[in-house]
């Protein structure tokens, strides 16, 4: 049984949301997402409260049940309230720069890396803040991940590109025999 999926999902007022042939659509102020679901989970849309319920009890349809919901309710999330992720980037002579639809990256490689921004992420850089927004959850996280797998944070001295709110763990290193 699915604690997520036993939830109702409220939808808050200047959102507007329908389910047409499988595909749940979500549309507010920010904009509109659509996804396409399985008929496993049943979707009900009654008096500004989704609930979902499995069609059929099995171990599958369990599983799809908590995911079909924290997708359903990051779409009305989403569309009313933009995800942002912050990625900040430590080092010396480390630079990133915004260059027409790329993020060139500038992170202790003998060539700068480019990476193309996704369609509905919008990206803003700050000196070494690079800050992403977007309605879709996923998207923004996708890319996120993407740009900070390029340089990893280092044990030694943190360099790299690490998540706003990410803790390096920090190692000694070698200490000098006497």
């Amino acid at each position: 049984m699915s604690r997520v999926g036993k939830q109702q999902i409220n939808i808050p007022d200047k959102t507007e949301v329908r389910l047409a042939d499988g595909v749940f659509t979500a549309k507010g102020p920010l904009g509109e997402l659509s996804r396409e679901f399985k008929p496993d989970i049943a979707i009900k849309i009654e008096d500004k409260v989704v609930t979902l319920e499995p069609v059929k009890v099995t171990n599958k349809n369990n599983m799809l049940w908590g995911t079909y919901a924290s997708h359903i309710a990051n779409m009305v999330k989403g569309v009313n309230e933009a995800f942002v992720k912050k990625l900040v980037v430590e080092g010396i002579g480390f630079k990133v720069a915004k260059e027409g639809n790329d993020i060139v990256l500038n992170v202790g490689f003998s060539h700068p890396v480019k990476i193309a921004i996704p369609e509905g992420v919008n990206v803003e850089i700050e000196k070494n803040v690079i800050t992403m927004s977007s309605t879709d959850k996923e998207k923004v996280g996708q890319f996120a991940a993407k740009v900070r797998a390029n340089k990893k944070p280092e044990p030694y001295k943190g360099k790299g590109i690490r998540y706003d709110d990410e803790v390096v763990r920090r190692k000694q290193g070698k200490r000098a025999v006497t």
